[in-house]
C-alpha cells in the first residue's frame, strides 16, 4: 500500500473526519443512500438508524457541514466489512475518498483484522490502493440477499 493522504492538506481546507456519532447529519445520509446510490435505494430510514447505530461509522465534514460517509460493521479484533461509502458529487474530484479510506484502514481499532471486505461495483481502483483484492476463491464465499422493496407512487 503506497498511497499516503497528508491529514494536514485537508484540514488546512476545512475538511474533517470524525468517528463521533453525534456529527453525523442523518438527512444527508439517508438521503444519498435512499435516492442517490446504486446499492441501497429504498433503504427504510428505521433500518439505516439501526446499522449506523450498531457500526463504527465516518463522517466527512467540509467547515462542518457532512459531505461524506463510510461505516464498517466489525468485531473489532478479527474481521471487518466497509460500506455506504460516499462523498457528495460537489466534492468528489479532490482527493477525499482516498482521505476516508486510508482514514479508516489506519484507525487504532482496526488495527490487527484479519480480513477486511467490501463490495463495490465501480471502485475498485480506489480500494486497490489500500490493499483490497478480488476475493480469493469467491467460491467458498456465500450469501443471503434480500433487496429492499421500493415503492412506486401509483398517483
Amino acid at each position: 500500500m503506497s498511497t499516503v493522504i497528508n491529514d494536514s492538506h485537508f484540514f488546512a481546507k476545512g475538511f474533517l473526519i470524525s468517528t463521533d456519532k453525534n456529527l453525523l447529519d442523518f438527512d444527508v445520509i439517508y438521503n444519498y443512500l435512499d435516492q442517490e446510490s446504486y446499492w441501497a435505494k429504498g433503504v427504510p430510514a428505521e433500518r439505516l438508524r439501526r446499522a449506523i447505530a450498531n457500526s463504527m461509522c465516518f463522517g466527512v465534514y467540509h467547515n462542518k457541514k457532512q459531505i461524506g460517509f463510510a461505516r464498517m460493521i466489525t468485531d473489532k479484533a478479527t474481521f471487518g466489512y466497509l460500506a455506504d461509502v460516499f462523498i457528495l458529487e460537489e466534492y468528489r474530484r479532490q482527493g477525499l475518498s482516498k482521505w476516508l479510506v486510508q482514514t479508516i484502514t489506519q484507525h487504532p481499532e482496526l488495527e490487527g483484522l484479519r480480513r477486511w471486505s467490501l463490495a463495490t461495483r465501480d471502485a475498485h481502483s480506489l480500494y486497490a490502493q489500500f490493499g483490497f483484492t478480488p476475493v480469493d476463491k469467491p467460491e467458498i464465499w456465500m450469501q443471503i440477499y434480500q433487496p429492499y422493496q421500493t415503492t412506486v407512487n401509483q398517483s
